[in-house]
Order: C-alpha cells, then sequence, then structure tokens
C-alpha cells in the first residue's frame, strides 16, 4: 500500500517519507478499513516533531483519526462487517506504530464506529480525537442537561464539538473565542453567548450570564494559560476538564481556593479512560449524528503525498476546524 511514515522525528518536510509499505491484514479482534480519509490532530503533530514524547517505535505513521471501509474483518469481531463505512480514532497512538497516512489500517474494533451514510468520510475523519475527546471532557463525570458549561476555543476542533454535544444535552453553553469570524462559528454551533477574550473581560460577561453564580463545567483547552480566569467564574461544585496546556504546561493550582468550593478537576487523554466510558462516548456520537444534521469544519485538504504540508497547516496555529488529508489521492 501507500503510506506516509517517519523513522525519525523532526520538521515534517525533512522526516516525512511517502512509497511503498507492506498491506496490513487484520488479526483477532480486528477490522481492516482501507481509509478514505485521515484527520490531522496537534498531537499528531507532536509527536512527529519529537515535541510530545520520544518515540516508541522504528518506523511510524502519522495520524490518529480516519474514516473509510471495512474490507477485512478478523477473528473474534462482531458487530461490524466487511463493506460497512466507519470511522476511528486512535489509530496512532502510545503503544500503536501504524496511524491512518495510508491506504490501509488494521485496528481493534473497538476503536471503530459505523459511521451513517449522510455524513461523508470527510466529516468522519474530524470526529475521532476533537469528537470523543469533546464528549468525555463534558460527560466523563456525569449529565449536564440543565447547566451551564464553559467551552474555551469554542471554535477549535474540540471546542466546537463540545458546543454542539453540549447544546445538543440541553445545557446552556458559553463559548470564548479569538476573533468575530470563530464567534460565529461557535455561534452555529450552539452558544448562547460568545466572548472574545482578546477584547472582551471574560470573567463580568460569565457572571452576568449566570446571574453570579458562575458555570458549572469547564471545557478547557489551555488549563495552564487559563487558570487565573477560570477559578475566578466557576461555581461551587463544579468541574474542570481538561485536555490541554499549552500556555502553561506546568501551572501552580491553587488547591486550597479550589477545595474550599469544591472544584473538581478533570485532566484526561483519550487512551487512558475506561473503556465503558469510550464506548459510552462512541454510543453517544452515534445517537448525536442520527439525530440531525452537524457541522464538521474541515480546515484543509490535501492529498496523502501531501501530508507533510497537512502537518504544517496544522502547526501554523491558525486552522479553522480539522486540516484532513485524502488516502486515496495517490
Amino acid at each position: 500500500m501507500k503510506a506516509v511514515w517517519y523513522e525519525r522525528t523532526g520538521a515534517a518536510v525533512d522526516v516525512l517519507n511517502y512509497g511503498d509499505i507492506a498491506t496490513p491484514s487484520a488479526g483477532p479482534g480486528e477490522v481492516r478499513v482501507k481509509l478514505e480519509v485521515s484527520g490531522v490532530n496537534p498531537a499528531d503533530v507532536g509527536r512527529r516533531s519529537g515535541t510530545y514524547r520520544a518515540m516508541e517505535f522504528q518506523r511510524v505513521i502519522p495520524n490518529s483519526d480516519g474514516a473509510g471501509i471495512i474490507d477485512q474483518v478478523g477473528d473474534g469481531v462482531a458487530g461490524l462487517k466487511a463493506g460497512q463505512r466507519v470511522w476511528l480514532y486512535n489509530g496512532q497512538r502510545n503503544g500503536r506504530a501504524f496511524g491512518t497516512a495510508a491506504e490501509y489500517i488494521a485496528l481493534a474494533a473497538h476503536l471503530v464506529t459505523a459511521l451513517p451514510d449522510d455524513v461523508s468520510f470527510a466529516a468522519g475523519a474530524t470526529l475521532g480525537i476533537p469528537g470523543m475527546t469533546a464528549w468525555c471532557c463534558l460527560f466523563c463525570d456525569g449529565a449536564i442537561a440543565g447547566q451551564t458549561v464553559l467551552v474555551t476555543g469554542g471554535a477549535g476542533a474540540v471546542g466546537h464539538y463540545a458546543v454542539q454535544l453540549a447544546k445538543w444535552s440541553g445545557a446552556r453553553v458559553i463559548a470564548t473565542v479569538s476573533s468575530p469570524a470563530k464567534a460565529e462559528q461557535a455561534r452555529l454551533a450552539g452558544a448562547a453567548l460568545t466572548i472574545d477574550y482578546k477584547t472582551e473581560d471574560v470573567i463580568a460577561k460569565v457572571m452576568d450570564f449566570t446571574g453570579g453564580k458562575g458555570v458549572n463545567r469547564v471545557v478547557d483547552v489551555d488549563f495552564g494559560g487559563n487558570i487565573a480566569t477560570t477559578l475566578k467564574l466557576m461555581a461551587v461544585n463544579s468541574t474542570i476538564a481538561v485536555y490541554a496546556t499549552n500556555g502553561n504546561r506546568n501551572p501552580v493550582v491553587p488547591m486550597r481556593e479550589m477545595m474550599e468550593r469544591c472544584i473538581a478537576l478533570r485532566s484526561l487523554v483519550l487512551f487512558a479512560l475506561p473503556p465503558a466510558l469510550l464506548r459510552a462516548a462512541q454510543a453517544d456520537i452515534s445517537k448525536w449524528l442520527a439525530a440531525g444534521p452537524r457541522i464538521h469544519n474541515i480546515a484543509g485538504q490535501y492529498a496523502l503525498p501531501d501530508t507533510a504540508q497537512a502537518h504544517l497547516a496544522v502547526e501554523k496555529g491558525d486552522k479553522l476546524g480539522t486540516v484532513i488529508v485524502d488516502c486515496a489521492r495517490v
């Protein structure tokens, strides 16, 4: 099969190779997916660059997410069949070398979910890490119906799904953004209030919107960078769910202040979460997809041989949505 891989970390144009590699076969408990589209996440770029963590394998096919058609089913797999349209996540992660920047991937069936016929492969490739992370941040500590949820970075890949899922689940949603264009995206996703954190007083706006009570849950794209603001707008018995902290990777946490207001801190990465929770996320996302049309933002689209350019587009940091790679364009 055609694939993209790296054997050392570094700049995308220096380390990413394109060519032929052995096509995998589905082992017991696995399915093989003929990939149509691969999704590129910041973690994929970080692993390839060497800024995320050291390489675990001598050769890595990058990218965690994707969508395509099952063409081979291994022994012991139930609920999935050849010819089925699917989306998948955690293709390349801790403990797995070969991701979705390829024509085929073989992986555990529990990482694969049916893709509705009315959802494109391109849209399906944006669901994986962003959608699963958004769901887990919102629901890993219980239902949110009737609560007020703040999504920081509400137009980002995770944030945009978090806004939509929270609205669908009956929460009032506030989204912080950094531009009028991103504010419009968050409003379209279902945010009742958008706040430009660069030009507006986030604390004042949130406290006015909540009648001085604060928010019940935060889905936070930058815990360390936001903590000084976030703690001032949390309600008593509230939760901060953290999936990134790049602004300050080693923040000082004022534990006594959090204790006195019973603020829970939930940190998460998908591969370490309990399997039952991840299954619940997949099932709920399927219900959400079936309940009506959804917004899937695609920030850029590249052919498989141009995967390095896709990684560069993510590294720029100004994308609106998910950068994808067409695995069929070889």
